[in-house]
């Protein structure tokens, strides 16, 4: 364990000998690096892989071609990268890590009166549904965690992903509806 710097000072060492000019490079990780490593935290579960997806997505960023980077779109860019590098992270895991989630918002939040007997089967079932995720398409996957995990609108993951709105509702319907028949047996429901 010979490095024991931030995670943050390694990205902006290898962000620095990248092509982009450094000046830029650090202020967009600045503005961002906490946005990419929650969304990929939230995915992954576990720390550690969202520390490497957050610095998958700035390398990413630095190696791109084209100079500039996406100005109207940039903090939208890194969250989608965010997205997709922690699915390849959950697709690659042989092994679970993961490590329970603190803090999910919406359906898949535990309340704070559960036991230890429903926290670990709130991780459990986390777990699964991620790893259904990570079976099913890439654009599936990330609609479903902008809206279940990251909580944004339906309207607001379309205007993201530049689609429309009705699209958004039907993959979210199929991805329920998959990912019921993917977990039912584990809640010892019959499909």
């Amino acid at each position: 364990m010979g490095d024991e710097r931030e995670p943050e000072d390694n990205v902006l060492e290898a962000l620095n000998s990248e092509s982009r000019p450094a000046v830029e490079l650090e202020q967009i990780f600045r503005d961002n690096h906490r946005r990419v490593i929650r969304a990929a935290y939230r995915i992954t579960g576990n720390a550690q892989d969202a520390e490497d997806v957050l610095q998958t997505v700035f390398l990413r960023l630095a190696r791109r071609e084209g100079g500039s980077p996406l100005s109207d779109t940039l903090g939208n860019y890194l969250h989608r990268a965010a997205v997709n590098a922690a699915l390849d992270v959950v697709r690659s895991r042989k092994a679970s890590r993961s490590t329970p989630l603190d803090e999910v918002s919406g359906v898949l939040a535990a309340t704070s009166g559960d036991g230890p007997e429903e926290l670990q089967d709130g991780a459990e079932l986390k777990q699964r549904i991620r790893s259904a995720l990570a079976r099913m398409s890439a654009r599936a996957a990330e609609i479903f965690i902008l809206r279940y995990f990251e909580g944004y609108g339906n309207h607001e993951i379309a205007k993201m992903l530049g689609t429309s709105r009705s699209t958004v509702n039907v993959i979210l319907h199929r991805t329920r509806i998959k990912l019921r028949h993917e977990i039912a047996p584990d809640l010892g429901e019959t499909t």
